[in-house]
């Protein structure tokens, strides 16, 4: 089993990350493009290859080493590192943006804009096991893994997508996210030194910015909480909606003689912004004077009945006509016995011609010679 790293070999690799260096940058520039144009282009597919390629993990986690550590200088140089990817980043998918001039941003912006709860967790996990593999080289293949969960790339790419366009309100909501995974990284990345290396419990307490980090990440439970709790309740009424909807349509279906005999209900939804609910359910009619306005308040009432709720009841219906031509109805099949032999498919013969008539020159075909008297 693999011994855990050295302190004095984690500091040198984490005086590595942090630098500013050539491809640190060329990376960022990849990455961004990809996320960006993916972004556009409404792909998840892109979106993730842009996740991948994202070295932002490497100066969080030296951020996280050297704010435990005490060590200023090395976390300033981190964070100044990772502050020019996040600018880059921001330039580009703003011109990007700006060039396409997209009237509307795929659903892949649009999730990116409304972070919760959950989006914290993901980063403190994500920030410990990107530490974790530093302190442990047999995990380093979980680094590409975790660059996907937690996704640094992607908000900035949406946050300069939507300042190009002026919708400040979802930047926000982007901005907001990309805080979220940021100090959740260098909180999980906290939290597992401290776990691990015993040189360095004694100075997390001793360490003001890492409380200070920690304390921020705090801090934003407080957006995070209330978004997660809007994200049940939406989720909790989407289901309840369901459930209503569904039993009004079956109790249309099952009472179709309520709205006559002769119609047909193809269709049923529920507009919630009007109190009580509508209900507007489409029906095809062979008669166009049906439903009667009676029969649709007697369905009207026994829903209100079944739900224990007040709805109110509309009735499209469109008067539908039934054409094709009479047919005389099929015969009986025979059987074989009955029916004897096949008989060949011929047409039947003519009628023979009429018999000639006898005459003086001619007689009749059918009389007798005289008998000779001699």
């Amino acid at each position: 089993m693999a011994q855990p790293t050295s302190l004095a070999s984690l500091e040198a690799g984490f005086e590595q990350e942090a630098r500013l260096d050539e491809p640190f940058v060329v990376l960022t520039v990849a990455a961004s493009l990809i996320a960006t144009l993916g972004l556009l282009a409404d792909s998840a597919a892109v979106v993730i290859g842009a996740m991948l390629i994202a070295p932002w993990i490497l100066p969080l986690r030296s951020a996280s080493f050297a704010i435990i550590d005490g060590r200023l200088n090395l976390a300033g140089k981190a964070l100044l590192t990772l502050a020019v990817g996040v600018t880059i980043t921001i330039a580009l998918s703003a011109s990007l943006g700006w060039l396409a001039r997209l009237p509307v941003l795929g659903d892949e912006v649009l999730r990116r804009t409304t972070p919760n709860l959950l989006d914290l967790g993901i980063a403190l996990v994500a920030g410990s096991i990107a530490t974790y593999g530093r302190l442990r080289q047999e995990a380093v293949s979980s680094i590409a893994g975790t660059a996907i969960a937690v996704a640094l790339v992607p908000p900035v790419c949406v946050l300069g997508l939507l300042l190009s366009i002026q919708q400040w309100e979802p930047a926000r909501g982007a901005a907001l996210l990309f805080a979220a995974n940021l100090l959740g990284i260098l909180s999980g990345g906290l939290l597992t030194l401290v776990v691990s290396q015993a040189s360095l419990r004694q100075k997390l307490w001793r360490s003001r910015v890492g409380l200070v980090s920690l304390l921020l990440t705090g801090l934003l439970l407080i957006p995070l909480t209330g978004s997660f709790l809007t994200l049940v309740a939406q989720a909790q009424r989407r289901v309840a909606l369901q459930e209503v909807e569904r039993a009004i349509t079956e109790s249309l279906r099952q009472r179709t003689l309520t709205l006559g005999k002769d119609s047909e209900l193809t269709g049923v939804t529920i507009d919630w912004n009007q109190n009580p609910p509508l209900i507007k359910a489409a029906v095809s009619v062979i008669k166009p004077n049906l439903p009667t306005p009676k029969q649709v308040a007697a369905v009207q009432d026994f829903i209100n009945k079944q739900m224990k709720f007040n709805y109110r009841l509309v009735v499209k219906r469109v008067s539908i006509d039934v054409i094709g031509p009479e047919a005389a109805p099929n015969l009986e099949p025979v059987t074989a016995a009955e029916e004897g032999p096949p008989k060949p498919l011929t047409p039947p013969l003519p009628p023979p011609p009429p018999p000639v008539p006898a005459t003086e020159e001619s007689p009749a075909a059918d009389s007798k010679p005289l008998l000779n008297e001699n």
